[in-house]
């Protein structure tokens, strides 16, 4: 292989390489316009629509973590009768770590956090990751601190009223980071969960 051959060669090899880089890189898959997610639960089945446009950033993440099966077997882990119940904290250390600092940025609040609106929960700007809360009333107070609703449970909502509330706000979120749900199976025994999230056809 002469000096020119050996050049090209390895100009063609940076190229693919920077090519397969970008591709691992790359933004999540899109999520369509509109999109429904279905919840099965040990407090009953829900259903989310998703509205893309009201939040893109976060319906994208949303879309992207339900495919991955990421909020299978997770805890209703925060949960405040008349405020709202969260949820998003992968029940295996190992599958949470890869998430944990997967921040997105913000989208603009274009709708308000009333009753069964859909929102991802945050530790301050552009802190979103997977971790979300459904409201239990109107907390139009929220929009004003930039937390943006990206969909609205359109069925079951008397379901997702039934999610045992017994230990409101006593789970340890770094407890959950580092333990998973042995952490919670064996301190908080009777908190719901959900069993399976599928994108609906």
């Amino acid at each position: 292989m002469n000096g020119h051959t050996a050049r090209l060669a390895f100009t063609t090899l940076l190229a693919l390489s920077l090519a397969m880089s970008a591709s691992l890189t790359s933004a999540a898959e899109q999520a369509p316009a509109k999109y429904k997610v279905k919840f099965e639960t040990t407090a009953g089945d829900f259903v989310v629509d998703v509205t893309r446009e009201w939040a893109p950033v976060g319906a994208d993440r949303f879309y992207e973590a339900v495919k991955g099966g990421f909020y299978d077997d997770c805890r209703f882990f925060r949960v405040v009768p008349g405020f709202m119940v969260q949820f998003g904290i992968n029940g295996d250390p190992a599958t949470q770590e890869k998430w944990r600092e997967a921040n997105i940025k913000d989208d603009p609040v274009r709708g308000s956090n009333k009753k069964g609106y859909v929102t991802f929960a945050t530790a301050g700007p552009n802190t979103r990751t997977t971790q979300v809360f459904i409201n239990f009333g109107d907390n139009a107070f929220l929009d004003k601190q930039g937390f943006a609703p990206f969909g609205i449970v359109s069925e079951g909502m008397d379901k997702v009223e039934k999610i045992e509330s017994k230990y409101g706000e006593k789970p340890n979120q770094g407890a959950i980071q580092s333990q998973g749900n042995d952490y919670l199976k064996s301190k908080f025994p009777d908190l719901d969960y959900i069993k399976k999230a599928t994108i609906v056809e």
